[in-house]
């Protein structure tokens, strides 16, 4: 345990399982420790690195920004958050927009809109949700997350029931007059990179504009270019009534939004909804620097053509150890037959961060820049060491 470890469990709150690893710096796909040793990161800080470590376009809008402007409020507009809520707007087809700094936060904001939009139709409030669905950690994200231990905190917010993923008349009797919306990942994340049936979710869009319930996509770790798209519902043929982002956003720096329709923006009254640093300059300058970079011509299709041939990779070995691989560009899972955290830990000793999720699986979201070449021989390594702990628990 060195120094800051030390320091760390002394005065951290003790919520995070931590490796014993420290970060001091990092370089495109890479990280290393303190004592200089690179690591290459598949992980991205949860989805979050979008363009890497250090990355000359990101960090020069951070260190410009910062010398002009860093936070005046909300009272007052400026040049980076009217530019990227336009930019926001243009690329998801939601012409309105709600800054964040946190996917959390963008989902309490949604429910808070939804239910609104609810209130002035004469709806109900309740919010359906998804079996192993993951929003957040705030109360109104926790009660809208399928997750055990809710125990503790409760009581949680209440009018949030369960989905179940029904088709035709069963699907629509679910959307009864007493539903404000539908919250769903078009992807679920936490809950092992898990695909909905083909056609589900566009069923489910028919099914909510008929019975006119609100479908509220989180994309918080789908959206900004994870998939290959600039969003899952671009992927899936979808349009949302309100979606909400974060993670990837900012590229590190802390930063989300609710997009909406206009009728559903129409709902909102002044002072109904508000933030202190949400849509900051700093924040903001960042986050269109990130969305800059992935416009660039190809940038995305080299995603989806990365995520594909990582797939391919894996898949060729036809490891026993492996039920299956799943993903959409860099948005990867691979389901094992044991729990994933022993071949988690293998991998940081071989000097490759990932993350275990839902038990069994291998979660792999690494910056969207990764080489070819190195995310390719890390799926080399990955099949290996999932072989070679098998073996040696045998």
């Amino acid at each position: 345990m060195n120094n800051y470890q030390h320091i760390d469990q002394q005065h951290y709150l003790p919520v995070f399982k931590r490796f014993p690893v420290t970060f001091v710096r990092g370089e495109g796909a890479w990280l290393y420790d303190e004592n200089d040793k690179a690591y290459l990161d598949l992980l991205a800080g949860i989805a979050v690195n979008a363009l890497g470590h250090n990355h000359p376009k990101l960090t020069e809008a951070i260190c410009s920004q910062a010398q002009r402007l860093m936070h005046v409020s909300n009272f007052f507009s400026t040049p980076p958050q009217a530019l990227l809520s336009k930019k926001l707007s243009e690329i998801s087809g939601l012409p309105r927009v709600f800054l964040t700094n946190s996917g959390t936060e963008s989902i309490e904001g949604a429910i808070k809109i939804a239910r609104k939009h609810a209130f002035k139709k004469g709806r109900g409030h309740q919010i359906l949700t998804a079996h192993r669905a993951f929003h957040g950690r705030t109360l109104g994200a926790l009660a809208a997350t399928a997750k055990s231990g809710q125990e503790a905190f409760a009581p949680l917010p209440e009018g949030f029931k369960k989905l179940d993923p029904l088709w035709g008349d069963d699907l629509r009797r679910q959307l009864d007059a007493s539903v404000a919306a539908v919250l769903v990942e078009p992807i679920q994340g936490e809950g092992g990179i898990r695909f909905w049936p083909e056609g589900w979710l566009q069923e489910l869009q028919t099914a909510c504009h008929e019975k006119q319930v609100l479908l509220i996509l989180d994309e918080i770790q789908t959206g900004i270019g994870r998939t290959g798209h600039w969003f899952a519902k671009d992927a899936f043929g979808l349009q949302p009534d309100l979606m909400t982002l974060a993670k990837g956003l900012g590229g590190g720096m802390p930063v989300g939004a609710v997009l909406c329709s206009e009728p559903v923006a129409q709902s909102m009254d002044y002072g109904d909804h508000g933030t202190t640093f949400g849509g900051n300059p700093l924040a903001c300058s960042a986050a269109l620097a990130v969305l800059e970079v992935l416009a660039r011509p190809g940038f995305l299709k080299e995603v989806q053509e990365k995520g594909a041939a990582f797939c391919q990779t894996i898949e060729r070995h036809q490891a026993v150890q492996i039920n299956e691989v799943r993903g959409l560009g860099l948005m990867i899972g691979i389901e094992l037959k044991k729990e994933a955290l022993p071949v988690v830990k293998e991998l940081l000793n071989q000097g490759l961060v990932c993350n275990a999720t839902a038990g069994n699986v291998l979660r792999l979201v690494p910056p969207l820049t990764i080489p070819k070449k190195d995310w390719l021989e890390a799926a080399e390594t990955i099949v290996q060491t999932i072989k070679n702990q098998a073996f040696a628990h045998a």
